[in-house]
């Protein structure tokens, strides 16, 4: 079943791109766009996603898809999309974007399994220890709403959405020592991470409402964009079909949706797990609505919000059904979401610096965790490693994004540490 999901979601995800109907990276919306209104050719759209997405793919989802031993699922659907805009888009394009879509999502599962294999037989087994790499991404996490905040409202702002953030964590930390809360004779036992979370994003959104729309100003959103909201909704078949298979697969525990629920899906925290990816979702909507009512081309995971299905549905077919219903509902409440980012700027406005805010989180948690795992993989050596490592790749201009210098860090000390013990210096 594991197979079969994955080969699915490969396929259809490949052919949804290669349609013009939907691609997974944020950035690529708008270049489609530009291609289904003719100012773009189908040669220079294939080019720019492999130049946008393919490194993105070999620094970033294959390492964590290696280090936790499920897939993140930027490896496989940024794959789809170079997938779906390289191959043409004419009556033998598709069907072969469908085939390769569906061999990647094949040979990124069965390689992901030879690859575990593998580690059992090398001098020094470090799938372990690279399990610290996504350790510091669940706490630091919860510091992304008090990021966000600073960064569209003021430091103020932000510094007190922090100290907040801080304050309700270790409530939750003191109120799970003493035993506090107790429903029927049993203790409740409340998420530290998770209220810290749910406490930011309060203040997040709580400030972004109260930013008004400056009379003028206004970009009705709804109108302007009406028929590309109904280019997408008419394509509804294809997002329910793909949404329910993700949300499936998550259920299954072979994929999912960021760093930070894939980090505690590996530790087994399913329920952590879910309430992360909502926090993620719900912080995403503004972004992936606006580009997608501005284009007409979808996300194929949507809002995200087919992953919390996954990981809170009780069995992998009610995961199935509820994400192709959530998924559903999503596309045809575009409209309303529409009208809504109109009348609250500031929601609107908010997509961006979230997102901004979740990568400077993961660029200093992830090179943290890389540290960790490479320390614990050789000490001494590897901290020398990973700090050479990010420096050099910042003069170098960054080949590597900064969000994958610690997992493929450690990685690369992990190779290192059985060479050495193979010439029998280690």
């Amino acid at each position: 079943m594991d197979i079969l999901f994955v080969v699915l979601i490969g396929a259809i995800a490949s052919v949804l791109a290669n349609l013009n109907i939907a691609v997974f990276n944020d950035g690529l919306r708008p270049i489609v766009g530009e291609h289904i209104d003719g100012r773009l050719k189908r040669r220079e759209l294939g080019l720019t996603a492999f130049a946008i997405s393919f490194g993105l793919v070999i620094g970033f989802g294959i390492p964590f898809t290696i280090t936790a031993s499920i897939i993140l699922i930027h490896s496989i659907l940024l794959g789809t999309d170079i997938i779906g805009l390289i191959t043409p888009k004419n009556k033998w394009g598709t069907p072969v974007a469908a085939a390769v879509g569906g061999l990647y999502g094949w040979g990124l599962l069965v390689g992901l399994e030879g690859f575990v294999k593998l580690f059992e037989y090398l001098p020094i087994n470090f799938l372990d220890p690279m399990g610290q790499v996504g350790t510091p991404v669940v706490v630091a996490f919860t510091v992304f709403p008090a990021l966000a905040v600073a960064m569209q409202f003021s430091i103020k702002k932000g510094i007190l959405t922090f100290l907040v953030t801080a304050l309700v964590r270790q409530l939750a930390v003191f109120f799970n020592e003493q035993g506090f809360l107790s429903l029927g004779g049993n203790t409740i036992t409340l998420n530290q991470e998770g209220m810290a979370l749910i406490a930011g994003m309060i203040f997040l959104f709580t400030f972004a409402m109260r930013e008004k729309q400056e009379e003028g100003s206004s970009v009705d959103l709804a109108s302007l964009f009406s028929d590309k909201v109904k280019s997408i909704q008419k394509n509804v078949p294809f997002f329910m079909i793909l949404g329910g298979l993700i949300a499936g697969a998550t259920n299954l525990a072979v994929m999912a949706g960021d760093p930070i629920s894939l980090s505690l899906l590996a530790e087994g925290k399913v329920s952590e797990a879910g309430l992360a990816a909502a926090a993620r979702a719900i912080g995403f909507v503004p972004l992936i609505a606006s580009t997608a009512i501005a284009t007409g081309v979808y996300s194929p995971v949507g809002f995200t919000l087919i992953f919390v299905v996954g990981f809170f549905s009780p069995n992998v077919w009610v995961a199935l059904i509820i994400g192709a219903i959530v998924i559903f509902l999503e596309v045809m409440l575009l409209g309303v979401i529409a009208r809504f980012l109109d009348k609250y700027p500031g929601v609107r406005n908010s997509g961006e610096n979230i997102r901004s805010a979740m990568t400077k989180i993961l660029e200093v948690a992830l090179l943290i965790g890389g540290a960790n795992a490479a320390n614990m993989i050789i000490p001494g050596l590897g901290l020398f490693f990973i700090a050479g490592f990010y420096l050099i790749n910042e003069i170098a201009g960054r080949p590597i994004v900064r969000m994958a210098v610690g997992p493929v860090g450690a990685i690369a000390v992990g190779i290192i540490a059985n060479i050495l013990a193979v010439l029998g210096i280690m």
